[in-house]
């Protein structure tokens, strides 16, 4: 299939990538209605791209059938509203078959975690993103780079051989790395998404990304569009303004190495009445003398 058949695909991943929560009931599991409810607040709020089973979703912490579940409840709330980048990941089978359901519900993209495992070669790395790309030719496939040692020449080869591998959510804090490893791997064969969501989009829009993933955008999303318009306009003070309005939250999430990244975004959605705080282990709740700091930053967005 060439790139221009996927040039859909192409365009949202240009754009706010809303990672959504998986709010949970109070006896555990996927609270079905206030996911149904959080997911139409974003597509109300001009989100137009969507990725079920991301981090913030909680990926790692679901059942494969609650992942089925989150997936085709996106799915079916999308509908021709939004683009749906379903992620997947796991063992080789399990991401095939989450990438072939994925497909079957009418999923667009397939969005590949970061592999656990904890040895993981250059070439393993290719195999592997290669195994799923095959099993789904006809979706883009994205994958999402957290290891700092991937050369940009991988990726090329990836795409050598799958050519509906069409862009990468690149998720190292190095700014100066993204941009050696774009160009590496070819800036403009793939669409550049900046994988740590709005603290650093607007370093990784001026090397050449020109999307970015976003949690906060559950809790308000008008402020990721009014980011993502300032970085299309090329205005960076007007984007640097939006990043010294969220640092506080941001910081609060990415503390003690990400250990409360969901249960502050979860924080303030329950101070806005929207959904339960609970998270599932290994995340934690909010211990409450830090709950009323989020509430006033979610407070002051929703007006």
């Amino acid at each position: 299939m060439s790139s221009v058949a996927f040039e859909t695909q192409r365009a949202a991943l240009a754009d706010v990538v809303a990672i959504p929560v998986t709010p949970f009931a109070e006896d555990g599991g996927v609270d079905r209605a206030a996911h149904r409810a959080l997911l139409r607040r974003l597509l109300d709020g001009g989100i137009r791209t969507l990725t079920p089973n991301g981090n913030t979703g909680e990926f790692y912490a679901l059942t494969p059938q609650e992942r089925q579940l989150v997936t085709e409840s996106t799915l079916d709330e999308a509908g021709e509203r939004a683009t749906v980048l379903v992620g997947v990941g796991h063992d080789v089978p399990t991401a095939v078959a989450s990438a072939r359901h994925a497909r079957e519900h009418g999923a667009h993209m397939v969005m590949v975690h970061q592999p656990v495992h904890p040895y993981v070669a250059q070439s393993g790395w290719v195999d592997y993103h290669r195994a799923i790309a095959e099993s789904v030719p006809e979706l883009g496939v994205v994958p999402y780079v957290r290891n700092a040692q991937l050369a940009g020449a991988r990726l090329a080869e990836l795409a050598d051989a799958c050519p509906n591998v069409i862009g990468v959510k690149y998720a190292v804090p190095d700014a100066a790395k993204f941009a050696a490893f774009a160009r590496d791997a070819g800036l403009d064969r793939f669409v550049w998404v900046a994988g740590l969501a709005e603290p650093y989009a607007p370093s990784y829009f001026s090397a050449g990304a020109t999307g970015f993933t976003s949690g906060l955008v559950n809790v308000a999303p008008a402020v990721s569009l009014n980011m993502i318009e300032a970085l299309r306009s090329g205005d960076y003070p007007a984007a640097m303004k939006v990043w010294e309005q969220i640092r506080r939250f941001e910081e609060l999430r990415a503390a003690n190495g990400s250990a409360d990244n969901v249960t502050v975004v979860k924080e303030a959605l329950a101070a806005l009445g929207l959904c339960r705080r609970d998270v599932r282990p290994p995340s934690r709740q909010l211990p409450e003398e830090e709950r009323a700091e989020v509430a006033a930053i979610a407070a002051g967005w929703s007006i």
